[in-house]
């Protein structure tokens, strides 16, 4: 197992450093001149601890800033560790956007860095546990946060990204750090965080439209990471190894699997891109079931099915569309 995956509770503060929204509109730029003069030669620079929150940086951003994001294509986001020149770089952010309990390590570094914006996207929408069941039938999203999790491997999930209404959440407040800390440019920021919630809004739209003729709602995935999809769109995700996908599923877990495959007419097991297949072609070969990709959107690769959000997200939709059974 890989121990490294292990998710710290999302909703622990972030070091003194982390500031809440509020507080990030009271704050002058970090250069000190109070008027969004960054230190990137006129660009504010701004760093992402991954793709997700790289994406919401660059398009509200726009030609007004310069988005490094921590997590280079390909690496897994949980198991990222920083290496000293990046943690000194760190340092030299105008702005930094990360999750505080996905990455360990970005954690500890955004603690020490002494940046007087961050922005901890955790804060910013609500967080549940999640375990190796989520059923979203008769969850209502932005209740107390207790419900839709089985209490095995439970843990909380930073998977926020995946529901377009959390993600325009987060979104909204990452447009405000922006004009906190760029005061010039805060209507720019205010219009481009606007479009990008109607753009969540439209794909949320989508998501809803699309799913409606299903023809059963469960779909099993190799790690819970869509548990708040399938709370917003009342489906059932059944995860193989709960937060860790690269866990082996007990025996128990197994004959759990081929009772629910045949009780809710499963057809498919989803693996994902930056992960190893091999769990999922096991456990679909045992229930005679199918493979495909849902993507957690963690980071754009060649093998991504889309080149930003948007497109993946598209994906996943068709995706759980055949696996679902969707009625045209």
């Amino acid at each position: 197992m890989n121990t490294s995956r292990r998710v710290i509770p999302a909703v622990a503060l972030v070091a003194a450093a982390a500031l809440t929204v509020p507080a990030l509109a009271a704050c002058s730029g970090t250069s000190g001149s109070g008027g969004g003069d960054a230190k990137g030669g006129g660009k504010l620079e701004v760093t992402a601890s991954f793709y997700p929150l790289a994406f919401l940086a660059e398009r509200i951003g726009g030609p007004y800033v310069r988005v490094t994001d921590l997590t280079k294509p390909g690496v897994e986001p949980h198991d990222l560790e920083l290496a000293p020149q990046q943690i000194a770089a760190l340092t030299k952010a105008d702005v930094i956007i990360s999750l505080h309990g996905l990455q360990p390590a970005v954690d500890d570094a955004v603690a020490q860095s002494g940046v007087g914006h961050t922005v901890d996207a955790a804060r910013l929408t609500t967080l549940e546990d999640h375990g190796t069941e989520v059923d979203g039938r008769h969850h209502t999203t932005g209740d107390d946060g207790s419900g839709g999790a089985s209490r095995e491997d439970a843990g909380s999930d930073p998977h926020i990204w995946l529901d377009p209404v959390r993600y325009a959440e987060v979104a909204r407040g990452v447009g405000k750090a922006l004009e906190a800390a760029d005061p010039a440019h805060a209507a720019a920021y205010g219009r481009n965080t606007g479009t990008l919630v109607a753009q969540l809004g439209a794909l949320d739209t989508a998501f809803r439209d699309g799913l409606r003729r299903r023809s059963t709602d469960t779909f099993v995935t190799t790690h819970a990471a869509f548990g708040y999809l399938a709370e917003r769109y009342g489906l059932v995700e059944e995860a193989i190894n709960g937060l860790d996908p690269e866990s082996e599923p007990s025996p128990a877990r197994m004959k759990a699997l081929h009772d629910l495959a045949r009780r809710e007419h499963v057809t498919t097991v989803f693996f994902e891109t930056l992960v190893s297949d091999r769990t999922a072609r096991t456990v679909a070969g045992d229930l005679h079931l199918r493979t495909d990709v849902l993507d957690p959107v963690e980071g754009i690769t060649d093998e991504s099915r889309g080149r930003d959000y948007f497109a993946v997200q598209r994906g996943n939709l068709a995706a759980l569309q055949r696996a679902l059974g969707v009625r045209s």
